[in-house]
């Protein structure tokens, strides 16, 4: 990480108990070298028994990342750094609008065989994330389920939880997928109206459409991160932290640009 980085970085985690007077030791590592860690393992892929010596031991930044994935704390550094970003854009913190799609992923041995499906329409063996995202392109939420569940029914949970998490989505956008039973579901149950983004039919080949691009791009900014690229988590709240992590990365390297290289770049 970068000095501009880390400077953005630090408020948001959270304080070690001994500084709350709830008793332990203080942290005999620097917490800038673990979440250098931990984006070294999201970033390039490896085990987290093959971190560069150069790291505090395996064990101690694996306790770490579970930790601090348990308390909600990558959940919270995640959306408050999301915030900011909008803010810098002229918009508000606050969502009123999300796209959303899915994306099957083949799964590593590790992952049990009750959790993973075969998606036959793309030939992967695996888990499905389903994605929730801002206009911006912004991760909102990523829930999980086997790569067989279709996207209108894994639309439900993702639709059921963004509903919980953000409570001021009114509309969300979707492609052809989505259609049908969970538009009227969504409007009943939920008070959200799902518009569908189609392809016409006189398109052939490759065609950017409106709004869907967005939550695609989105997708291939998760997978720039080799860890995300497959799933190689047992359980689907490590995957799911490990997506936040890469976009964490992305967005303190956008926040850390100077001011004059993100005027010039827009």
């Amino acid at each position: 990480m970068s000095d501009a980085e880390w400077l953005l970085a630090e408020p948001l985690l959270p304080l070690p108990a001994w500084r709350w007077g709830r008793g332990g030791r203080p942290e005999k590592h620097c917490r800038r070298v673990i979440v250098g860690a931990i984006r070294y393992v999201v970033d390039n892929g490896c085990k987290w028994r093959a971190l560069p010596v150069d790291f505090p031991p395996h064990a101690t930044v694996y306790s770490f990342s579970v930790r601090w994935e348990r308390a909600q704390a990558v959940d919270d550094l995640h959306d408050r750094l999301r915030d900011r970003l909008r803010e810098q854009d002229g918009r508000d913190a606050e969502l009123s609008a999300a796209i959303i799609d899915s994306q099957s992923l083949r799964s590593a041995e590790t992952v049990a065989a009750a959790e993973r499906g075969w998606d036959a329409g793309k030939k992967v063996n695996g888990r499905k994330r389903h994605v929730a995202g801002d206009t911006l392109g912004l991760l909102m939420i990523v829930p999980f389920t086997a790569a067989n569940v279709q996207d209108r029914d894994g639309g439900r949970l993702l639709l059921a939880r963004l509903r919980q998490v953000h409570h001021r989505i009114r509309h969300v956008w979707a492609d052809g997928g989505y259609a049908g039973r969970l538009v009227t579901w969504a409007k009943k149950r939920l008070a959200l109206t799902v518009e569908t983004v189609r392809r016409s039919d006189d398109m052939t080949g490759f065609v950017v459409l409106p709004r869907r691009r967005v939550v695609e791009r989105t997708l291939s900014w998760i997978c720039r991160r080799r860890r995300c690229v497959r799933d190689y988590e047992r359980l689907p709240e490590h995957h799911e932290a490990m997506v936040k992590w890469s976009m964490i990365i992305l967005m303190t390297r956008r926040l850390a640009r100077p001011t004059a290289t993100r005027s010039h770049a827009a």
